[in-house]
This record gives structure tokens, sequence and C-alpha cells, in this order.
């Protein structure tokens, strides 16, 4: 019998160990939604009639949660410390009390007996009564202080522009960001621009949307140095150089601009920023890098993609990529 308890509370103290110290692995994968967004990196762009679902959310960036909300960073860092504060002490006596009757066993002497057990589970049951008229107390007092929201993303009606000409010489064509918000219903109020986007900043937009798909496609990292942010160019030459060690080439050609139009800009001291929703068509097939056989994708039919993409400039300057994220 004593042996029986010996072996079960071995056991259950092995699992109390474990469960301490277990980790999520985090999710390592290239793609996805990426970039900075400055202060609104971690926030949900506003939907526009282009993109209509809610962006899926920066997965990956240089930009720390702190940098981007200084407020709800520090919030979430109060908070965390008093999870860690109420959970250490649990798992901390716990812990200590279980590990202590482990190496107890190990060296012979074990938990004192039946008797010694006994004492450990009233101890440990204890323990978890107090904490938990501890935890119900504080939850009292935090439901009493307002908790503070990010702004809210509105809804918008498309930029209202006029249909010109397809540009030439970018890789890109098809009808200019805004110009069929006309065959869409309107929104009930109008986008957050502090920054004053024109007819002419629009147009740069379109032509980056060719750009960076060309220069993709021909592995031109100085083209890209130029027309992206380093944080950007540093996740497209991670890519570039996955799919060179693996022998294929990404080929992305026909970019053809179907609908965009602003989501918001905003500005942070003397940089600019405005993230436009775009959706466009364009055929996109991985090919062998020697053979140029394709390996996946259909070469004669055109995908659609849907997708916001963010820009930035710095004193006036040109606009550059600086995060992609999915709709």
């Amino acid at each position: 019998m004593a042996s029986r308890l010996r072996t079960g509370a071995l056991f259950g103290s092995l699992l109390i160990a474990l469960s301490a110290v277990a980790v999520d692995t985090a999710d390592a994968r290239r793609g996805g939604s990426f970039g900075s967004r400055g202060a609104r990196t971690y926030q949900s762009a506003p939907p526009t009639a282009t993109a209509p679902n809610a962006a899926a959310p920066v997965q990956r960036s240089m930009t720390s949660p702190s940098q981007a909300q200084p407020g709800a960073a520090a919030t979430g860092a109060t908070a965390a410390a008093a999870q860690r504060s109420r959970g250490g002490m649990f798992g901390g006596l716990l812990g200590g009390l279980a590990l202590g009757g482990l190496f107890g066993m190990l060296m012979g002497t074990g938990f004192g007996g039946l008797g010694g057990f006994m004492a450990l589970i009233v101890q440990a049951l204890l323990i978890g009564l107090g904490v938990f008229l501890l935890m119900k107390l504080f939850r009292r007092r935090s439901a009493s202080t307002p908790s503070y929201a990010g702004p809210q993303g509105v809804q918008r009606e498309a930029y209202p522009q006029a249909p010109r000409p397809a540009a030439g010489g970018s890789g890109v064509s098809g009808t200019p960001i805004g110009a069929r918000a006309a065959t869409r219903p309107a929104a009930s109020t109008v986008p957050t621009d502090t920054v004053g986007i024109t007819p002419a900043d629009f147009d740069t937009f379109e032509r980056r949307l060719g750009e960076v798909q060309a220069a993709f496609t021909r592995e031109d990292y100085g083209t890209l140095r130029q027309i992206t942010t380093p944080e950007i160019m540093s996740y497209l030459s991670e890519e570039l150089g996955e799919n060179a060690t693996e022998g294929r080439k990404n080929d992305v050609s026909s970019v053809k601009l179907l609908q965009g139009d602003l989501a918001e800009a905003w500005r942070e001291g003397r940089t600019d920023y405005a993230t436009v929703a775009m959706r466009y068509e364009a055929i996109d097939v991985m090919r062998d890098r020697s053979t140029r056989a394709v390996v996946s994708g259909d070469p004669s039919r055109p995908t659609e993609t849907t997708e916001l993409w963010t820009f930035v400039r710095e004193n006036g300057g040109d606009w550059k990529l600086s995060a992609i994220q999915e709709s």
C-alpha cells in the first residue's frame, strides 16, 4: 500500500513540475501579415469598400507592443505583473512542497509516510483556497476600474477619383484606386485622414504595387531597398533566400489593380502613414530554378488577392512600403 502511494505521489509531482515549465511554441511560419504601421501596428485597419472584412493583424513586426501602444503596453505589463504575483505565490509554494516531497522520496525519506503525504495535500488545499480568495478580491477591485480600449476602426466611403488611363511601365494596370467606389454601397462615415492624401499619392501607391511585385520576381534587391522600408526588405530578402536555397523561383506577372481605396492616413511627428486596401489579380507561380518547370500555380490563370498595404514617408519624401496585411 505504501509503495502504491509513493508511486502515485511521485507521478503527481512529476506532472506538477512539468506543467510549471511548459511553454507555448511560437509560430515561425513565413508570410501572412508583416511589417510596421507605427503606433497602429497592432490595431486593425478600418474596413473599406475594397476590404470590408477585418484585416489580419500584424503577425511579424520589429515594432514592439510598447512602442506601438505605450498606454496599452503599460496596462498589460501591470496586469502581467499582478498575474505573476498571484500565480507565483501559488505556483512557488505548491511547487516547492511537491518538489520537496519528490526529492525527499528520491533520497529515501519520502513524504514522511501516509501522514506526511496527507499533510501535504491539506497544505496544498489551504494554499489553493487562500489564492482563490485573493484572486476573487482582486477581480472585484479590477472590475471597478475602467479598462482602456484602443481607437476603433470606422467604415468609410471610397476615395472619389475619376477614372484615368492605365499606368504604363510599372507592371500594373487597370482601374485607379477609388475609381470604382460608385459601384459599391457608400458607407456612412469617411476615413480618418490627417495627412491629406492626394490623387498623386494614390498614383504612387498603385505604381508601388507593380514595382514591388516586379522587383521581387527579378530578385532585384537594389530596387526593393529603394521602395520598401528596411524591415520589409528583410522579410522579402528572407523569402527570396529561402526560395533560392530550395531551388525555386517565384514569378509574379500580369499584375492588374481591380479596386482600391484608402483605409486611414495619419501622422506621427514628421512621419506620414497611409494604409490602402487593394484588390488585384496576378499570375503567381513557383518554378524550378534550373528547369523553369512550374512547381505550383497556374501560369494561364490569374489569382485574385485583397491586401492592405501601408506606406510611410519621412519629412515629405518618397512613399515606401512598410507593411502588408491579408484581408
